[in-house]
């Protein structure tokens, strides 16, 4: 798998965990009184809340190492702008030339598979105008 796709993976990935972290942050946390002035919220203890946070952070800060060691690794872009604009230019020739020649094969082909077609129309025009001897 390349690189690009690899950082298209580990954002997806680190998505997600954020997601599910602030949905169970959400959904587990315990209730707290916001002001005085508003009764004290029902107790509702829930069993492993004070652990779920760290090992929810503990999985993002793996993921974002895991995508700061794939930028990494991300080739460097050498010669600047122009450098660059240049390489495109000659892959673009390159891929003009290659697509010449498949052109130029894909006629030769057709040619043939003319001449094939033509071959076969005869030869099954022999085979039927053949009597079957009396």
């Amino acid at each position: 798998m390349d690189i690009i796709s690899q950082l298209q993976e580990q954002v997806d990935l680190i998505a997600s965990l954020a997601f599910n972290t602030i949905g169970t942050l959400q959904r587990d946390a315990p209730p707290v009184r916001l002001s005085p002035n508003y009764p004290e919220p029902p107790a509702n203890p829930t069993e492993d809340f004070a652990d779920q946070p760290k090992l929810m952070s503990a999985a993002l800060v793996k993921a974002a190492k895991q995508f700061d060691a794939l930028v990494a690794a991300l080739p460097l872009a050498e010669g600047g702008e122009e450098a660059q604009l240049k390489r495109i230019a000659e892959l673009q020739a390159e891929n003009d030339a290659v697509g010449q020649e498949l052109q130029r094969q894909l006629e030769a082909a057709e040619k043939e598979l003319k001449q094939v077609q033509e071959l076969f129309s005869q030869a099954t025009d022999n085979c039927l105008n053949l009597k079957k001897p009396d």
